[in-house]
């Protein structure tokens, strides 16, 4: 077994938002979640769901396991008083972490400033949560407008930024991934990490991503408190590949 996809493979599991965000999902789905983010291999970093069902997560999971949950998902409108909603509920309900979509449409159409305002009434309305903005990498499309997403998201004060929803045609890349680590790395935040979402369903997906989180915000940045994956299948590759089987995952970006 190669020793360094078992490392990739800790750290993948370490930094795991074990995610259920199916328009059917029902309490049974999530109890079942939350069973499979206590593995024999450790914990994973958080769960997200549905606002709906942040309180049923938040009772079946030990306090070492976080409960993320989204807001404006997965649209990204700039209706501000629905997102702070989604906020409100989530916090009321024990939520730890939320993962608010940065409304791309807007900053495509050149709204950057309502853009601006939208993300801090969303920082200030959930602290002292983990804000992670969204900013649909894939849906951004040139490099200026994922450096652009990013730098407002940090500006507002999330604590992470995040590729994709996992609901458009491309999610994670490490082509916008670089972009991301880049202006993390350039904002002088000490703190503030990134999220790989959408698409990242292998270890060997997530070693890439780890590698480039390396390079861009060194060795110490590689826990959950600065790097996470949002994932439902990546799972089962972890397992495997901790369990000393063959990675049985098709490798998707790298």
């Amino acid at each position: 077994m190669n020793t360094n996809l078992q490392a990739a493979a800790r750290t993948a599991l370490a930094c795991l938002d074990l995610t259920s965000l199916n328009d059917a999902d029902t309490a049974a789905d999530i109890e079942a979640l939350c069973k499979r983010a206590q593995t024999a291999h450790g914990p994973v970093a958080a769960v997200c769901v549905w606002p709906r069902f942040v309180a049923q997560a938040r009772a079946a999971l030990p306090a070492a396991i976080k409960v993320a949950a989204v807001a404006n998902f997965p649209d990204g409108s700039l209706d501000l008083q629905r997102t702070l909603a989604d906020v409100a509920e989530i916090a009321q309900a024990g939520g730890d972490e939320v993962d608010v979509v940065l409304p791309y449409k807007a900053l495509i159409a050149g709204d950057s400033t309502e853009v601006a305002e939208f993300l801090s009434e969303v920082r200030f309305a959930s602290r002292p949560l983990t804000l992670k903005v969204i900013i649909e990498s894939g849906e951004l499309a040139t490099p200026e407008r994922i450096a652009q997403a990013t730098r407002l998201a940090l500006a507002a004060g999330a604590d992470f930024v995040k590729t994709s929803t996992g609901k458009t045609k491309t999610g994670a890349t490490p082509a916008a991934a670089a972009i991301m680590l880049k202006e993390i790395a350039a904002s002088g935040l000490p703190a503030a990490g990134f999220k790989a979402s959408g698409g990242v369903r292998s270890v060997a997906d997530a070693a890439g991503y780890i590698a480039q989180a390396e390079a861009a915000l060194g060795a110490a940045a590689l826990n959950p408190h600065r790097l996470r994956f949002g994932a439902s299948g990546l799972l089962t590759d972890i397992e495997a590949v901790l369990a000393g089987a063959q990675s049985a995952a098709v490798t998707a970006a790298y």
